[in-house]
């Protein structure tokens, strides 16, 4: 006897490329345009109409002014009333090697994963990015482009019981489209304890409504916008470093242009195999012995606090300070909070050399007290040339960099870092043409030259490359495009 209903059939399991490789010319298509749905100059319009628009201000205050802020009585950490958010605590740093085996300091402690998405469409067979002007009490201009998507978890999760993170459900949702980049990846280890955030593209089909605040940019546009001081904020830089590879999008100019196509190319000979990146980079987290214990804010030694700062009795490296906020789009328009405040501007430089007309970059095995393992890949320098001034020991080719002629500098751009929880904190960002005698080929410990691709192939991997030299790779893959590169 036969059954009225029909047997399940199971579905046949479909197998599809590893690496979709439609992406690599799409992106490079997006990189040659240099207008899309809006002109470069209908972009500056509405940028300085987002500015006119805004209510924005940011007024330092003393300690005892902050709401639901506070020290706790028996550790001197600064927390707030919630629990979340996040809190400033002490932190022991000891390691086995380099110039500064021991330090105390001051660091920001985040437990909560954010998120930093851009959403990727297509418009005439060109994608595009959803970028959003975003004020952040930190920017010493306040209004920057940040990516869709830049929140905390307290954020979207609505613990400050302000309004919705708009396009979250793209980044959270079932559905939400198809995944190009979603990686963990580290912020600032000198000034962050083990913080991740969540790096991620996600390209969609359909309507998008858009909101008054965000634009639509192609890569093209984006590259020209990264040559401007303080315009690209960090988040978006970041997320931008974890596109998949692509080409240079317009024809190379001269021999340095040339030789950095050829290192975006994946193809691309290198001085190191893969392999062996990968086995030196494991070698240089082997042997460092790094204990990073966090302990009271108030046992903190070298290290003053009175009404309005937390700062370091010689007037080096960072403050600690609180601000009240105005901001009348953000999902909560008033507010106070602790920054931490850089004493000085600093350097964040590539070293680069063609080897048979392939581009390197000399990257450093970098260890900062706050990373989840003890190095990442970062600059060849990176520093505060004024926290050295004076001192015996001074960073590796700190005074090359400095001292370098113009015609040898291929990129220099004033970038800010995250203005949600730094203080006009802005690094030089530099790439920077060397020779043999300045960089050889075979470089000091602790250095290694890499590739464009090598980076963006390690960047698909959380916690290999530092903030600082994403930015970097995103700045190395807008320059080339502009004629006066």
């Amino acid at each position: 006897m036969s059954s009225t209903f029909a047997e399940p059939v199971e579905s046949q399991p479909v197998l599809r490329p590893r690496e979709p490789m439609s992406a690599v010319g799409r992106m490079t298509a997006s990189l040659a345009a240099s207008e899309g749905v809006m002109t470069t100059e209908q972009f500056h319009q509405w940028f300085a109409g987002r500015k006119e628009a805004g209510r924005f201000s940011v007024e330092r205050i003393p300690f005892s002014k902050l709401r639901g802020w506070s020290f706790e009585p028996d550790t001197g950490n600064l927390v707030h009333s919630s629990g979340r958010f996040f809190s400033v605590e002490g932190l022991h740093v000891t390691t086995d090697d380099g110039p500064h085996t021991e330090w105390y300091q001051p660091i920001i402690k985040q437990p909560e994963v954010g998120i930093l998405g851009i959403l990727v469409k297509e418009f005439d067979g060109i994608p595009h990015f959803l970028l959003q002007a975003k004020m952040e009490p930190g920017n010493r201009n306040l209004l920057q482009l940040s990516p869709t998507v830049q929140a905390t978890r307290s954020n979207y999760t609505k613990v400050h019981k302000g309004a919705d993170v708009k396009y979250i459900e793209y980044f959270t949702g079932a559905g939400r489209g198809r995944i190009l980049a979603d990686v963990l990846q580290s912020e600032h280890g000198s000034w962050f304890y083990h913080k991740s955030n969540r790096n991620m593209l996600v390209e969609v089909e359909g309507e998008v409504p858009l909101d008054e605040d965000f634009c639509w940019l192609t890569l093209g546009q984006i590259a020209e916008l990264l040559h401007r001081d303080n315009l690209v904020n960090m988040d978006s830089r970041t997320v931008l470093a974890c596109l998949p590879a692509y080409g240079a999008g317009t024809a190379a100019a001269d021999d340095f242009s040339q030789s950095l196509a050829r290192s975006r190319d994946p193809e691309a000979a290198a001085l190191l195999t893969d392999v062996e990146l990968l086995s030196w980079f494991t070698a240089e987290r082997s042997r460092y012995d790094v204990q990073a214990e966090r302990i009271p804010l108030d046992d903190v030694p070298g290290w003053t606090r009175d009404e309005a700062r937390i700062g370091k009795d010689d007037g080096r490296w960072f403050n600690v300070v609180a601000v009240e906020v105005q901001a009348g789009n953000r999902e909560v328009t008033g507010w106070t909070q602790p920054l931490i405040e850089p004493c000085s501007r600093g350097i964040a430089a590539f070293l680069a050399r063609s080897f048979d007309g392939v581009l390197h970059v000399l990257a450093n095995a970098k260890v900062e007290g706050g990373f989840l393992d003890t190095v990442e890949l970062a600059p060849t320098v990176q520093c505060s040339p004024d926290n050295f001034e004076g001192l015996k020991v001074r960073p590796p080719f700190l005074d090359l960099v400095m001292s370098a002629p113009t015609e040898r500098i291929r990129y220099d751009t004033i970038h800010s870092e995250e203005g949600g929880r730094f203080l006009y904190a802005e690094n030089r960002y530099l790439v920077i043409e060397a020779d043999e005698a300045e960089a050889p080929v075979v470089p000091p410990a602790g250095y290694q030259w890499v590739t464009v691709s090598q980076l963006t192939a390690l960047i698909k991997h959380g916690h290999y490359v530092n903030v600082q030299a994403r930015t970097l790779l995103a700045c190395l893959n807008a320059m080339g495009h502009l004629t006066d590169d």
